[in-house]
């Protein structure tokens, strides 16, 4: 079989998460790598043994599948320009930083026959993996609490920049909607509350959701709220029973009268298997390889994003947001 040729548009951080793996792969060539500071790409081409693009559509011409790591806001035009090339696509979250630039990107997926997969990695973590399955098999929960903090917006310097992040929400909470969504199902209403403390945007948030489901559950994201251990948690309820995911580590349940509790702990795996990212890159080639759906679809990147802004909508408004209808 021939090598499945991959190219990146983006070398930061987490395109060198990627492309680590990806090297490992041998399905797989990684070709070649473009980012507006050369410097970056060239460093990553090194480091995986690609050539360094100079242009989006050098990449494009070249690769077979494009993984799309550039910041936030610029993600949009690339994914679909890439799924009008008829190439498969990853693209990191969120897909978009508007509902109205996320339907142009899944317009464009779902006229592709290519595989089309958002890069919401926790899915894939060990500890929500078996979160969801005991939610499904032994612990049908009835309520939630889901917080998702920050300890700054200072380090690094972008992250604290809306015109690169599309905004707080967008940049790491947005894995728990779509956590959210992954665990309880398709979300009815939200009703939010926003505030600014530290920084020029709204930068803490408290929201309430209900699901289809009957399911009800609160969600709490600060950006300011110091480093404390941890800073993602998820709280489950169910009959007589409570289940906590703490960040990527463990899974603590308790369940019965008596108080007592387990704990699964997850710590001694490397980091790109405890946080999925191993398993999501596994994944997406599977999908190439097997003419398979994508894990995370862009219907799933796109309810991530509707969400995010339903929130946004929120607070902005002062009313609750109701999902009328499914797209």
């Amino acid at each position: 079989m021939n090598k499945i040729k991959i190219g990146f548009l983006g070398a930061g951080y987490i395109a060198g998460v990627h492309a680590s793996i990806l090297a490992r792969d041998e399905r797989v060539q990684i070709a070649s790598v473009h980012d507006v500071a050369k410097s970056r790409a060239e460093q990553l081409s090194r480091s995986v043994g690609a050539e360094v693009a100079h242009s989006v559509a050098e990449v494009l011409a070249t690769c077979d599948a494009i993984y799309i790591t550039t910041p936030n806001t610029k993600h949009t035009e690339v994914a679909i320009l890439a799924a009008e090339e008829r190439k498969h696509v990853f693209c990191e979250k969120p897909m978009a930083t508007s509902v109205a630039d996320a339907g142009r990107v899944l317009k464009a997926a779902e006229k592709s026959d290519k595989v089309f997969q958002v890069g919401h990695n926790r899915r894939f973590a060990p500890v929500y993996a078996e979160l969801k399955r005991m939610l499904q098999e032994t612990h049908p929960p009835h309520s939630a609490h889901v917080k998702m903090n920050r300890g700054e917006l200072l380090n690094p310097e972008w992250v604290g920049d809306p015109k690169i992040t599309g905004g707080f929400l967008y940049e790491t909470t947005i894995h728990m909607f779509d956590m959210m969504r992954f665990l309880f199902g398709e979300v009815a209403t939200i009703q939010a509350v926003g505030s600014s403390h530290e920084y020029a945007e709204t930068d803490d948030f408290s929201a309430l959701f209900t699901f289809a489901g009957g399911l009800h559950a609160t969600l709490a994201s600060s950006a300011d709220a110091s480093w404390l251990f941890p800073f993602e948690r998820v709280e489950v309820f169910s009959h007589h029973a409570t289940i906590v995911a703490r960040e990527m580590e463990s899974l603590v349940y308790s369940e019965g009268l008596d108080g007592r509790n387990v704990e699964r702990s997850m710590h001694q795996l490397a980091k790109e298997e405890k946080w999925g990212y191993l398993q999501e890159d596994r994944a997406f080639i599977d999908s190439i390889v097997e003419g398979a759906p994508a894990a995370v679809t862009a219907f799933d990147g796109f309810k991530s994003v509707e969400l995010v802004n339903a929130v946004y909508e929120s607070v902005r408004i002062g009313e609750q947001w109701r999902q009328y209808q499914e797209r």
